[in-house]
């Protein structure tokens, strides 16, 4: 996988109250973005206690990491969360989102299509959440956001462009400034067979 990301904190924060990990092995790659409630040293601290809980358990399932992150954040402020998981041998990914935070896939015929996440957040209590599963094409990329990134700036042209550097430069440049909200964007690209 090709990962690049964009990041800015809420305009006059210190703290950017997102917080992301990715890895590949072998045989997988996972991906999660999580926005702590509210903005600043807070949510930073939920963002990061989640992100801390998912690089302890990067083998584990979507659903079963989503279980323990929500366990982890009893006596926390809350958040909204993504998971992605792609599996190389098996050529499949899955995928759940908690919240406000987006994830967008893009086949190489350039078709988007976007993923409704599930009501609410994480925050120490049950909640029912569903995981979508799917099949992985090679060129396919996968866009992950904050709700620093809104509906219009994802319908631009630029996140149709192959290379995932580019579409975090190009959004960089023509939305990253003076943001009302911590903004968090990452453009990963499936470039196996390529």
């Amino acid at each position: 996988m090709q990962v690049s990301v964009y990041q800015t904190a809420k305009k006059g924060n210190y703290y950017c109250g997102d917080s992301y990990y990715y890895k590949e092995t072998e045989d997988e790659f996972i991906c999660a973005l999580a926005d702590g409630l509210g903005s600043g040293e807070y949510a930073k601290e939920s963002s990061q206690a989640v992100m801390d809980v998912i690089e302890e358990n990067i083998f584990a399932s979507v659903d079963e990491i989503i279980k323990v992150c929500n366990e982890r954040l009893v006596g926390k402020r809350g958040v909204v969360l993504g998971v992605l998981k792609v599996n190389f041998i098996s050529n499949a990914y899955s995928f759940s989102s908690i919240g406000n935070i987006g994830i967008m896939t893009i086949t190489d015929k350039q078709e988007k299509k976007r993923s409704i996440p599930n009501a609410g957040y994480l925050g120490g209590y049950k909640r029912p959440f569903k995981v979508f599963d799917g099949t992985m094409i090679p060129g396919m990329i996968f866009i992950m956001f904050s709700d620093g990134v809104n509906s219009m700036d994802l319908s631009s042209k630029y996140f149709l462009g192959k290379d995932v550097e580019r579409i975090t430069e190009t959004y960089a440049t023509m939305v990253g400034q003076n943001k009302d909200d911590d903004t968090t964007l990452i453009a990963m690209k499936f470039a196996k067979n390529e």
